[in-house]
């Protein structure tokens, strides 16, 4: 098995799918375009459902990438050997192209073979769809694995929850999958034991999708217009696995940070290696967040409070480490080297990166003190000697003040705290965050309905507006759309007056009354630039890209779903205009 650090797994499997005639394409943003139900990207699939769909992506129908995601849902598990907040997928796609044998041959000869990872036969472990009363059991997927020579006590079918992938959402393409372990040594549980089982022995690291129907909200199942595969291998964990490390916090990206903390905190990684991993993690995660063009900072909604919150977590475990000057730039530079050459907003946007650590650490010094005070308050009213659960998870969701925080100022009051009720208060909470992160999926590009797709090209006749009307250099900054409305974030200094208002209403329908037909074309990158096409995101686009003209109106690259002529869309409205972040303001419109 070959020994590999994270920019030669990057290079090797971009290359291998390259040799076999797929596309290699750019990482995507970290913040969903188009739809207002998730708050990250949180796998590879996600930018990619309008193709999945059936949109013709501008690349072709085979592709490849390293893909940046953001799951929350396990926050709270960071500091273990393996939960991470960030993390790369590399995924391969086959858009209504080759399908189950292609794709499980070229899974188990990049697994395998020499020149590329070269891991043991005897130590992969293969999972496959049971079937159900819905679907029917992947049979064909089973006996391709075994006619690459994979030996039956290696293979084993499991059910729905296992083998079947959709959205976290319940709603979109789906399909069942099939899963690749690596076997870890341990030994078994149990005689029953299998890859299903969590007890260590077996880790997942690839899987295969095969995206052939699509399930609507109301749960009708229908099949796609065509079979697409859909695979997703996890950098972080693939290189621990190949490396034979503890953690995938041991491998070479984490090296520089990790001995950074050392040196500042004068203590071993082995001696306090949780408070250090959730540091490493969030950390990185936070850089990412700032860095994307999308313009994230640290508030109280949505994913600038997910920021935030993993901002104050590091805050407070770096005071653990007894770190109290603001270190968070400094790390965060290490990161960025870490990445030079591979995600170009890292250095590109790390002014911004550094102002905002910076803000949100003076801030969270001030609340930490509030949070004391808050404390004090509490406890100076208490009858008996145990602090409620209920007192203690308002402190941390009102302050973000750490439970451990809380106990060790009652142990100095001779005090207890009601840690069970806390957790049921925080378990709570965590089922709710899960459910944000999850998301519903049901608007934007994963809804190719006629209101959607309404007001997708809406969208690019209200950003010329913006650009007539207060310059060129403002930005699309985040756009949601339901079939019900679009929410439009863009760059601007002041609250636009109910006169702006009116002006940016009454010229948007002057271009929808125009009549004009809406086209594309596929061209490459450079001569869309050279052309004049706006592009919001320079760095997430492939060599070719779609470029949607409305007369002279717009000209802009992209990838939805868009009406054939601006008359069919009605009169906009603008129903709301309020402030999304610092120097970014916000247009709700609607379609009448």
């Amino acid at each position: 098995m070959n020994k590999i650090s994270a920019a030669q797994l990057r290079e090797l499997y971009l290359n291998f799918y390259q040799e076999k005639d797929h596309k290699i394409i750019p990482s995507a943003s970290l913040i969903p375009e188009n739809d207002p139900t998730v708050l990250f990207t949180t796998a590879g699939m996600h930018p990619l459902v309008p193709y999945l769909l059936g949109e013709s992506h501008p690349a072709g129908k085979r592709l490849t990438d390293v893909q940046k995601c953001i799951r929350t849902s396990d926050i709270d598990e960071v500091g273990d050997a393996s939960h991470l907040t960030f993390f790369e997928m590399l995924g391969n796609w086959s858009l209504g192209d080759y399908f189950k044998k292609e794709a499980i041959t070229y899974s188990y000869e990049f697994l395998t073979s020499e020149e590329y990872l070269n891991i043991p036969k005897d130590k992969l472990y293969f999972t496959v769809f049971a079937g159900d009363d819905d679907f029917p059991k992947d049979t064909e997927s089973y006996n391709i694995w075994q006619s690459l020579g994979v030996e039956e006590d290696h293979l084993f079918y499991l059910p729905k929850k296992n083998n079947f992938w959709i959205l976290g959402s319940g709603i979109g393409p789906c399909g069942p999958d099939t899963e690749m372990f690596y076997d870890t040594g341990k030994e078994k549980c149990s005689p029953e034991c299998n890859p299903a089982c969590d007890c260590g022995k077996y880790l997942e690291i690839w899987n295969d999708v095969f995206m052939e129907y699509y399930k609507s909200e109301d749960g009708t199942l229908s099949k796609l217009k065509q079979q697409n595969v859909d695979t997703g291998m996890g950098l972080e964990r693939t290189i621990s696995v190949l490396n034979g490390l503890p953690s995938v916090y041991d491998s070479d990206i984490f090296a520089g940070i990790k001995k950074r903390l050392e040196e500042l905190s004068n203590v071993s990684y082995e001696e306090n290696a949780q408070s250090m991993r959730i540091i490493m993690d969030h950390v990185r995660t936070s850089t990412f967040i700032l860095a994307d063009d999308h313009g994230i900072t640290p508030s109280n909604v949505g994913a600038g409070y997910v920021l935030r919150r993993l901002l104050r977590r590091t805050i407070r475990h770096l005071k653990k480490l007894n770190i109290t000057d603001n270190v968070l730039p400094e790390l965060a530079q290490i990161y960025i080297d870490e990445y030079q050459g591979v995600y170009s907003e890292l250095s590109k946007n790390k002014e911004v990166v550094f102002r905002e650590m910076t803000n949100e650490f003076n801030k969270f010094s001030k609340t930490l003190k509030d949070g004391e005070k808050l404390f004090y308050k509490t406890i100076k009213h208490l009858e008996g000697n145990v602090i409620s659960g209920t007192d203690a998870f308002k402190l941390f969701d009102t302050f973000g003040f750490p439970i451990e925080m809380t106990i060790e100022l009652a142990k100095e009051n001779n005090l207890e705290v009601n840690v069970e009720e806390f957790e049921r208060a925080f378990k709570e909470h965590q089922e709710k965050s899960r459910t944000i992160d999850a998301g519903s999926f049901k608007g934007g590009l994963a809804d190719n309905s006629e209101e959607s797709t309404k007001y997708h090209t809406l969208a690019h006749l209200l950003l010329a507006t913006l650009q007539e009307i207060y310059g060129p250099d403002v930005m699309q900054k985040g756009c949601n759309i339901t079939s019900e409305r679009i929410r439009f974030d863009f760059n601007c200094d002041h609250k636009l007056t109910d006169e702006e208002k009116r002006k940016v209403e009454d010229r948007v329908n002057e271009m929808i009354v125009t009549n004009t037909p809406v086209t594309f074309e596929e061209i490459p990158y450079e001569q869309a630039k050279k052309e004049g096409a706006h592009g919001t995101f320079d760095s997430k686009y492939g060599d070719i890209v779609k470029v949607y003209t409305i007369g002279n109106l717009s000209k802009e690259i992209c990838g939805g779903p868009h009406v054939e002529n601006t008359g069919v869309l009605g009169h906009f409205k603008i129903v709301k205009e309020e402030s999304s972040s610092a120097g970014v303001r916000r247009i709700k419109g609607i379609l009448e």
